[in-house]
């Protein structure tokens, strides 16, 4: 499982069973990790966005400050965000030049999103910070947000560096996801 904390903005939208875990008409076939047991890349942050009039979800990873950007929602996604989370991580993985061996850690790390409101202050301002370049961006490209693909928007973010409470040095999240998948970092 994936500990995912949400904003209550976003948890208002996910249609969670008892313990956390979303309510999805479809089987979850997002990994290998279906137990209770924690995934090695659990820790996520997310929080709903709102561009254009249309509903955004912008993960952050707590470790590493890797984003992943699902653009567009509508009401019947919110129930198949484990799916959408995974698609996007990995495209996300694959637009910042991933190769075949860290694709498949990342494969298997997968599992079920479980959420709560637990937060951490420092991943949020990371995530208001990421928040304000999509919106700065779809402004100066003229872009629609309905048009963009989140996998290239992630991308971009993963490429710029982050500051963390208690880390000396910047995390650039592309590098950072990397070596944490790798088991070399953080």
């Amino acid at each position: 499982m994936i500990r995912l904390h949400c904003t209550k903005k976003l948890l208002a939208r996910l249609p969670l069973d008892d313990s956390g875990r979303l309510r999805s008409s479809l089987p979850s076939h997002c990994g290998e990790n279906d137990d209770d047991r924690e995934s090695r890349i659990s820790g996520w942050h997310a929080n709903l966005i709102v561009l254009q009039r249309r509903q955004c979800v912008l993960f952050v990873h707590d470790a590493t400050r890797f984003p992943v950007f699902v653009t567009a929602l509508k009401k019947f996604d919110f129930a198949q965000l484990d799916e959408r989370f995974a698609d996007g991580y990995m495209n996300t993985l694959l637009k910042c030049g991933a190769d075949d061996a860290l694709m498949d850690q990342a494969h298997a790390a997968l599992g079920p999103l479980v959420c709560d409101t637990a937060c951490d202050r420092s991943v949020q301002g990371t995530m208001n910070r990421m928040a304000q370049e999509i919106a700065i961006q779809l402004e100066y490209d003229g872009l629609s947000v309905v048009d963009m693909l989140g996998y290239r928007i992630g991308a971009m973010l993963a490429d710029r560096p982050c500051t963390a409470k208690g880390v000396k040095d910047c995390i650039w999240p592309a590098r950072a996801m990397a070596d944490f998948l790798r088991g070399h970092g953080l």
